[in-house]
């Protein structure tokens, strides 16, 4: 499959579209006389390589269109084989004749074609005669005379102000960069290093390229990749990371990609630095509530607004991509799915979906980064180089040093760059093409929603407007102010925003920063950084001999002191509503942002804890928690307003991208957490009525889900229906559920008998309750129980049979398909012995049947060889794994000689000594239910002997 961008294929016939116009470029470079033969060749063959790329790109949809409509009218032939149909169509459409003949179909096509071709023509000469006037200045950056060119690429980023884009040159000297805008703030970054590593005391590895600024352009040197050399070199970069994040964090940095930052041994070189001062603005109303907001603007102020750290991208192209200067790890990233040419050569040529390796960027000093082993050098750095700056700001030194940054051009990036090229790709389509008019006011409607929910973003009908007249024209919106100034310069002569002070007031948010906060921040971010929702870092099991007296009095104060940091970090609105800003995973991936609305690190898992609290305590069973009343009010305020918003954007039409269906992540969860609620006679008499209105989008959300699995997949929507049917005596549930059911094993591999399911990452299938056989068998079951069909049983029993053979006797555990570095099998909830035990034990709880107590025996041998110490939460944690250990105790299958005592001691020891760990990082917060602090809370409650609230590792059917 060639890629629809890819210049392969179409290239012959894209040649006449650029043929006069490249005459004409050559002999305007003929007019040059320092420029050489082989100078002007390169700058020709570079011009071509970049409007064939750029018009394919355009262009390939409208091919493929019209080589079916030249197929299926037989203007092919009607005896040519399919290979020579398209060649037919190849030089068919490298005629003029072929593309004047599509002008009454395609009005404005011609026109717009012409003007990206004279545009980067018109650069490509500019281009030249800087070269040629500024060579005899460019010797420092080459370390000797540049000497002649030899090679030349444009396109080294987006392009902007008609057809303005960085160019890569090998010349006799070595390589350049030449990039045209104005290179001042470069300079002035360049000094400012130096000013604050004199003021530091001990080495900066940090930089920036030299640079010679030339006014309206500039050259930079080129920085070559290296791979650190040593263990020196490794803890000089990651340091260094650190000092960026100070010095960014002071700056008003964004945009800090992995494409913008060069290891170069052990130093980290930030590239491309255009990006500084930033404006903030206050967050847009969400309609999610106060605290949402707030949240929202918090983190749009911090260092996880500048680029550097990992995070997961949300938007439909780069959804999972972890694309920050510190992260995108090699291994760690999701397949692409990109538009592509299915039957490329072919006559039957068309656009289909590829899936493709996430792009590989030059930001790492080895080529198997252990990220987390370095992540306090970049703690450190961040630390030292903070307190530098604070001692330069005390002294009244800061201040000062940001003064040649007021005169300098900066570039502000109001909308994301995928952003931009999806809607250029859109108005490119040939159906814009036919009717650019009403393309045009799809794009505006567009940019106008996408500025009502981003503050930054401009919502000027005329700045819009110019937005899409250069995407028209195969450009991304530039946006551009001087530092001093801040009132943005945009396309086609328009502006956006007030003026302001840019560094003035970047000083005054540093100046007000919590860098404590900031600390934590970065501290979390690392595990966006990893893929896998179970993902530990290598760290020491936290050993602490158990102590059983009092235990009741300090299992209670260690629930209630968590639910007091639960409340110490929440975000309060004035509307009655609350928020956290914490690692969260989505179908994105891990990312550090304000918490969601789901109970596996979300808003509904705070609810039912807090509502869990709540009933505890008024039993007698946990102590008394100021605010509690205000916690529980104010989740359940905020589960309502998101629902309320997303129905009210649905009765608006607004086109709204499916959630999950799943039981932790998603619809399920959803209407797990209300029939919880009003079981418990929390949900002021709603909790029915929503889950059923939840329910409804249940098809939708299945039809867009490719996970499949209990966590936020199709089989997790599976139990939460059975649950509402039987809430609201209503078979239809049921029915669905059962549509659910049929529809999984369908996506499921047959194999000897045995059912698994594929995953992107992991072809082979997966074992484990979260995402594996074991929890699709756990819901086949239920379902098969609850509506009496035989075909569920049978499906359930295949998936079982897949898990049963992963199982190895010798070692007596699960083995783990994930195959992580070092992890042969797991004992957590998500992957390995503990949800495979909670589901066989879930489906026959008095432990009748041999198979179970044998499944049991095994999970909990395996749990109590090499699953407790490394962590306390529910998740993969003592938390969680202590429920299936008290299970097996309860069936008198556990290990010899330990007591539900002996268990409830080591989790309250080692909480007491040191402090509530969810593993990741142990310093991050997390209030989270499974893979937080919130589930160790909820574990507590529960181990009250007369404690009846029910298990949150295995939805309940009761």
């Amino acid at each position: 499959m060639a890629s629809v961008e890819d210049a392969r294929g179409f290239e012959a016939s894209l040649g006449c579209l650029i043929s006069s116009e490249l005459d004409a470029l050559a002999a305007q470079l003929r007019a040059i006389p320092e420029l050489g033969d082989g100078e002007r060749e390169a700058i020709a063959a570079a011009t071509r390589e970049s409007l064939i790329a750029t018009l394919h790109a355009k262009l390939g949809r409208l091919l493929l269109l019209e080589l079916n409509g030249a197929r299926v009218t037989g203007r092919l032939g009607e005896d040519a084989s399919a290979e020579q149909g398209w060649q037919r169509f190849i030089e068919l459409a490298s005629q003029r004749e072929f593309w004047d003949g599509l002008d009454p179909h395609y009005p404005t096509l011609s026109r717009r074609v012409q003007r990206i071709v004279a545009y980067r023509c018109a650069a490509s000469l500019s281009f030249a005669q800087r070269w040629s006037q500024d060579r005899p200045h460019l010797r420092e950056l080459c370390a000797g005379e540049p000497g002649e060119l030899r090679s030349l690429r444009f396109g080294a980023g987006d392009s902007h102000c008609q057809g303005l884009s960085v160019a890569m040159l090998e010349c006799e000297g070595g390589a350049l960069l030449y990039k045209p805008r104005s290179l001042a703030v470069d300079t002035a970054l360049r000094g400012f290093l130096q000013t604050v590593a004199h003021e530091h005391g001990a080495p900066m590895p940090i930089r920036v390229p030299r640079a010679l600024d030339r006014g309206a352009h500039g050259w930079s040197e080129f920085v070559a990749h290296r791979h650190a050399r040593d263990e020196d070199e490794l803890r000089s970069f990651y340091l260094g990371i650190g000092h960026w994040l100070a010095v960014m964090r002071l700056l008003g940095g964004t945009d800090l990609h992995a494409e913008n930052l060069i290891a170069h041994g052990g130093h980290p070189v930030v590239i491309d630095c255009e990006t500084l001062f930033t404006p903030k603005l206050p967050a847009a109303p969400s309609g999610l509530g106060d605290a949402h907001d707030r949240a929202v603007d918090l983190v749009s102020g911090t260092v996880l607004n500048i680029g550097l750290l990992p995070t997961r991208g949300g938007s439909l192209g780069w959804r999972g991509v972890d694309n920050s200067a510190a992260g995108m790890l090699p291994g760690q990233q999701p397949m692409l799915s990109l538009p592509g040419i299915v039957d490329a050569g072919s006559d039957r040529a068309r656009v289909g979906k590829q899936s493709v390796p996430a792009p590989v960027a030059q930001n790492h000093p080895s080529r198997e980064p252990v990220l987390h082993r370095y992540w306090p050098q970049v703690l450190r750095g961040f630390d030292e180089a903070t307190a530098t700056l604070q001692r330069m700001d005390a002294d009244g030194r800061l201040q000062a040093s940001l003064a040649p940054f007021a005169p300098c051009t900066v570039r502000v990036v109001p909308r994301a760059s995928e952003a931009y090229a999806e809607i250029g790709r859109m108005l490119w389509h040939p159906v814009s093409l036919h009717d650019e008019a009403k393309a045009r006011r799809r794009a505006h409607e567009l940019l106008a929603k996408m500025a009502a929910n981003l503050s930054i973003a401009p919502s000027d009908p005329d700045v819009i407007d110019a937005e899409i007249e250069d995407l028209l024209e195969g450009d991304i919106p530039l946006f551009a102010t001087q530092v001093s100034d801040g009132r943005l310069r945009g396309p086609r002569g328009t502006a956006w925003l007030a003026p302001c002070d840019l560094a003035g007031d970047a000083l005054r948010r540093w100046r007000q920063a919590d860098f404590e906060r900031e600390r934590r921040f970065i501290d979390a971010s690392l595990i966006s950084a990893y893929a896998n929702d179970g993902w530990m870092p290598d760290t020491p099991q936290l050993h602490a001999p158990a102590r059983s007296e009092d235990l009741d009095r300090r299992r209670r104060g260690q629930a209630a002191r968590i639910l007091q940091r639960l409340i110490e970090h929440g975000i309060f609105g004035d509307d009655g509503t609350v928020a956290w800003v914490a690692p969260g995973f989505s179908p994105a991936g891990w990312a550090v942002q304000p918490l969601s609305s789901d109970i596996y690190n979300g808003v509904s898992g705070i609810a039912l804890l807090a509502g869990a609290y709540l009933r505890e305590a008024q039993a007698g069973r946990a102590d008394p928690v100021e605010r509690m009343h205000e916690l529980f009010a104010a989740s359940v305020r905020s589960l309502r307003l998101a629902e309320d918003r997303r129905a009210e954007l649905r009765r608006a039409q607004a086109k709204l991208r499916p959630r999950p269906p799943g039981a932790y992540v998603g619809l399920g969860a959803q209407i797990w957490t209300w029939l919880s609620l009003a079981q418990w006679g929390l949900d002021e008499g709603e909790g029915l009525a929503r889950a059923r209105a939840l329910a409804e989008d249940v098809p939708e959300a299945v039809a867009a889900d490719d996970v499949n699995d209990v966590l936020m997949g199709t089989a997790g929507a599976i139990v939460p229906l059975l649950m509402l049917a039987r809430a609201g005596a209503d078979s239809g549930y049921a029915d669905l559920a059962s549509e659910l059911g049929v529809r999984i094993v369908e996506r499921a591999s047959r194999e000897d008998g045995r059912l698994f399911w594929a995953h992107e990452r992991w072809p082979q299938g997966l074992g484990g309750f979260s995402h594996g056989a074991s929890g699709m068998g756990w819901a086949l079951e239920r379902l098969a129980r609850e509506t009496g069909q035989a075909r569920h049983h049978d499906a359930a029993q295949a998936a079982f049979a897949f898990e049963d053979s992963l199982f190895d006797p010798q070692q007596g555990h699960w083995r783990d398909l994930r195959m992580l570095p070092g992890v042969i099998a797991s004992t957590a909830w998500c992957h390995g012995a503990v949800g495979i035990g909670l589901a066989r034990a879930d489906l026959d709880r008095d432990c009748a049947q041999p198979q179970t107590r044998e499944a049991l025996r095994a999970a909990a041998a395996a749990t109590w060889r090499v699953g407790l110490g490394w962590n306390h939460c529910a998740c993969h944690g003592d938390a969680g794994n202590g429920e299936l250990l008290a299970l097996a105790i309860d069936a008198g299958v556990g290990p010899e000689g330990v007591s539900k005592t002996d268990l409830l001691a080591t989790l309250v020891t080692g909480l007491e000594q040191h402090g509530p760990y969810s593993g990741g990082p142990r310093e991050v917060f997390s209030p989270a239910l499974l893979p937080g602090i919130g589930g160790i809370a909820y574990q507590l409650l529960r181990a009250h002997p007369r404690s009846d609230l029910p298990s949150i590792l295995v939805p309940g059917m009761a």
